[in-house]
């Protein structure tokens, strides 16, 4: 069985390691830094019942979901802050206005690849159309493993970060992290459990990063500029 989540977040947070990238590297952090090896379990099997059973989800989404629904996982196959746009609600919230603010969340989505793609090349969980012909994913394919969801992750650790700067929005902000990993079992590419690990790590991620001093540095110029750029 899998971990709660809550015990899953306290135990990994034992497991992160000292930063070791330097001061301006692309990345915050690495998986030097934060092993997801040590952080979460392994995949459930190919032919376990929860397995099976996360397939028929798949299943029952694919028959299910409505042409909004598909639309909208397809639309968040994209990876990047402005799909928080809808949620923030102000015409400015454009790269072209908000530079610092703009770099600095490339950096945070850079972490995200970082951290999460050796751990998936070293599970190779496979996705939901890889077990299944049955499965016709309604989002861009990827053949990448499964576990944990990177989308997920990034979404959740963004959502994360955006509602620090934005405290006033919280709740919307946090939705939408949700919708965003959410939006992958929707689509048909991710099952329900690569999703959970998904908000596990990336919650990981934030609390690792958010205690590096680059980190620090960057988040608060951008949190400036946020804010004064929407007049807050």
């Amino acid at each position: 069985m899998l971990k709660p989540i809550a015990a899953s977040i306290f135990m990994a947070l034992l497991a992160i390691s000292s930063p070791a990238l330097s001061e301006g590297a692309k990345p915050f952090a690495d998986h030097r830094d934060i092993d997801l090896l040590q952080i979460l379990p392994p995949p459930p099997a190919n032919d376990s019942t929860r397995t099976r059973a996360e397939l028929g989800e798949v299943l029952t989404w694919q028959v299910t979901r409505t042409p909004e629904q598909a639309a909208a996982a397809a639309a968040d196959a994209e990876e990047n802050i402005w799909r928080f746009a809808g949620v923030v609600t102000h015409p400015k919230f454009t790269k072209e206005n908000l530079p610092k603010f703009s770099a600095f969340f490339d950096r945070v989505f850079e972490t995200e690849g970082a951290v999460v793609d050796p751990a998936k090349d070293v599970w190779k969980r496979p996705r939901p159309h890889q077990l299944s012909e049955l499965v016709k994913p309604a989002v861009k394919i990827s053949n990448s493993g499964a576990w944990p969801s990177g989308h997920t992750t990034v979404g959740t650790l963004a959502g994360i970060v955006l509602s620090n700067m934005l405290p006033e929005r919280r709740r919307e902000i946090m939705t939408r992290a949700w919708d965003y990993g959410h939006n992958r079992l929707v689509g048909g590419i991710h099952f329900a459990s690569d999703i959970e690990m998904g908000r596990i790590a990336g919650a990981v991620i934030f609390a690792a990063i958010s205690q590096r001093a680059d980190y620090k540095m960057e988040y608060e110029a951008a949190k400036a500029e946020l804010r004064s750029v929407l007049g807050m």
